[in-house]
């Protein structure tokens, strides 16, 4: 899988939720939650969608209820179709 030109990644951060940036070569949001048990039931719905797509975030949980979820195609160097569509799914949880 090749990694997304700048152009591209420009249109499809335009197609989703405004809550995700771009931060260098990963797609990037933070969720405040109302407390850590729902944060850490956030990363267990999020983990679940990720085994299906077998396409895996990097999760943080910090200050007991808020949420950095990471999104970048290792294997491709940076930004693929698949961030952006994992993204979508995430916000549809």
């Amino acid at each position: 899988m090749e990694p997304l030109t700048d152009s591209e990644i420009d249109e499809r951060l335009a197609r989703i939720d405004p809550a995700w940036r771009r931060e260098g070569e990963e797609l990037v949001r933070d969720l405040e939650l109302e407390d850590f048990a729902q944060a850490v039931a956030r990363v267990n719905a999020i983990a679940a969608a990720a085994e299906r797509a077998d396409h895996h975030p990097d999760l943080l949980i910090h200050s007991y209820r808020r949420l950095r979820i990471t999104l970048s195609t290792h294997s491709a160097g940076g930004l693929t179709d698949s961030d952006f569509e994992l993204a979508r799914t995430i916000d549809a949880l």
